[in-house]
């Protein structure tokens, strides 16, 4: 069965194709899938570490300058490019796309394809270990879960409520700051924290579009021959 790898920053990704002839993605710790490589992937990226193990299987790696964006710098990641030109594939209007994973980017392409700029900063897990690690009595919180109550009463609700608002507020902040605002941008959004972030979006009058599996499509994409960029 042919599969696909990305390694993130905490998790590795992987794809494969379904019967429906979709793709059926699922996630794993470094350790889990590095027990899943008894063959080499069809293709595969990393942003995160690179096992031994992927080293003799260069020739199937995807690199950000593989990626058919304009003006795509050279050390942006390659998570951020392969999920900005799966978004802008699908209709080849600008967009704005918002990864949530291990770090919060948000990558901007114009309607020709072309790289407009972008914004980082800790996504949700790392924000919850910092409030951990930084102060003498907040509690860990490996994930962010929920973003209730509005207003909490207990420590752990205010941590979760806290860090997901702040999040959904730099996103829509964002999407409110992208240039040539007349022109009909899309807002997308992926990533581990997008499904917590999604309802806030919303109620703050944004409509994302979700895609869990946004750059996973875009590696099987450019592994296939004689792909149109």
């Amino acid at each position: 069965m042919r599969r696909w790898l990305l390694i993130g920053n905490s998790r590795w990704h992987w794809a494969a194709p379904a019967p429906d002839q979709s793709l059926q993605l699922w996630h794993t710790s470094a350790a889990d899938g590095a027990e899943q490589l008894q063959q080499a992937p069809a293709a595969w990226a990393a942003v995160g570490p690179v096992p031994k193990e992927l080293e003799r299987w260069q020739q199937q790696r995807v690199l950000s300058s593989d990626v058919p964006i304009v003006q795509l710098p050279p050390a942006l990641g390659v998570d951020r490019a392969l999920a900005a030109w799966a978004a802008w594939q699908r209709q080849r209007q600008p967009v704005l796309v918002a990864d949530a994973g291990t770090a919060l980017s948000l990558t901007l392409v114009d309607a020709a394809g072309c790289f407009q700029g972008g914004r980082l900063m800790a996504g949700g897990r790392l924000q919850l270990q910092a409030l951990h690690q930084g102060t003498a009595d907040l509690p860990t919180l490996k994930h962010l879960e929920t973003a209730d109550p509005i207003w909490a009463t207990r420590t752990t609700e205010a941590m979760a409520s806290g860090v997901a608002r702040g999040l959904a507020a730099a996103i829509a902040s964002a999407f409110h700051d992208r240039p040539e605002p007349q022109w009909p941008w899309q807002l997308w959004l992926t990533g581990g924290d997008a499904p917590v972030l999604l309802p806030l979006l919303q109620a703050q009058g944004l409509q994302p579009f979700h895609d869990e599996g946004l750059a996973l499509s875009a590696l099987v994409a450019l592994s296939r021959p004689a792909q149109d960029p």
